[in-house]
């Protein structure tokens, strides 16, 4: 009987040396960090995907060395079946257990998309097309239905989208993307409205949007917008034609090759600010809320004119007369044949 219960008490001390050394060992292993280099490495957890196929890929790939206890504590503590498709990228650190919560959180890797200020609907729809990350197929024909899902009052899509940076996991859809853009365009819309200048030529959030699209057309200095919009927004009270070169050229489209010519000027269509007063019939390019700010907070003055100063550094003469005006584009062309000789 005595034999027997040393026999016994012997058992349960092994056990119990077995179970703690396992501890001891699942625990070593779960934070100790996995194998990556400093940059870390990106890692795709497949849609459909089983656990096992998981840890058989870090394995393969040597992240981790120790599949089985990484299945085992993954299935003990009910992660197994919690993880989430997507990509990871696994940073220099992480540790089996720190690993697993990032699967199963789906804290995927983001990329981002930046749409440029000044870019029409033409140049968003191409680099939404080249982004690897994007699952693009919106074509110039879907842009009526996409703008009805979205809530917007107009079917025309230049200007609706702000330009920013806009972050966001693989295999987005590029609908998914403008949606982001379109409502952040309305938020900054609705705030620069609701802050504008008592005294402004402009009747709505709209034309405050087309008034900065070319703003942001004409120059991209910030110490030039105000200023800019100034001189428009003066012609417009005095009933002048705006006779801005960006309008006319969206009015040409995609034909446009790059020579503006006299004959276009002379050209008629919704855009060509020379042949007709008032704002274009919708924004001709994305403005920035710098733009749009401008556009709502124009500087006194009594500028009516302002011309390229042909200077290289973006820079305009302005001018309140015809004369002042016709003498500054006379420098202008005077310097440009300067720099040819």
């Amino acid at each position: 009987m005595k034999r027997l219960f040393v026999f016994a008490a012997a058992a349960v001390a092994i056990l119990l040396v077995a179970a703690t050394l396992a501890v001891i060992r699942m625990n070593s292993f779960l934070h100790t960090p996995v194998v990556v280099d400093a940059a870390g490495v990106e890692f795709e957890v497949v849609s459909g995907a089983s656990f096992r196929a998981v840890s058989d890929d870090l394995a393969e790939r040597g992240i981790i060395r120790h599949t089985r206890l990484f299945r085992l504590y993954a299935r003990w503590t009910g992660q197994a079946g919690a993880i989430q498709a997507g990509d990871y990228l696994i940073k220099q650190g992480t540790t089996p257990a720190e690993l697993l919560q990032q699967f199963t959180s789906g804290a995927v890797q983001l990329y981002s998309f930046t749409i440029i200020e000044g870019w029409n609907q033409w140049d968003l729809l191409k680099a939404l097309h080249e982004h690897p990350q994007i699952d693009a197929s919106l074509t110039d024909e879907d842009w009526p239905a996409l703008l009805e899902a979205l809530g917007a009052d107009v079917r025309h899509p230049e200007g609706l989208f702000l330009p920013e940076t806009y972050r966001f996991p693989r295999h987005t859809a590029d609908r998914s993307v403008l949606a982001q853009a379109y409502k952040l365009m309305q938020r900054v819309l609705e705030e620069e409205w609701s802050g504008r200048a008592r005294e402004i030529a402009v009747a709505t959030p709209y034309e405050a949007l087309i008034l900065g699209s070319i703003v942001e057309k004409e120059t991209a200095r910030p110490d030039e917008r105000a200023r800019i919009s100034g001189v428009f927004s003066r012609r417009l009270e005095k009933r002048m034609r705006l006779q801005t070169d960006p309008t006319v050229i969206y009015g040409i489209g995609r034909t446009f090759n790059g020579n503006l010519t006299r004959r276009d000027l002379l050209t008629d269509t919704p855009y060509n600010t020379y042949t007709r007063r008032g704002l274009p019939p919708t924004p001709i390019a994305l403005p920035g809320r710098a733009a749009i700010h401008a556009a709502l907070h124009p500087a006194d003055g009594e500028e009516l004119f302002f011309v390229a100063t042909g200077l290289g550094d973006g820079s305009h003469a302005f001018s309140t007369t015809k004369e002042q005006h016709d003498a500054a584009v006379a420098d202008y062309l005077k310097r440009l044949r300067q720099q040819r000789q």
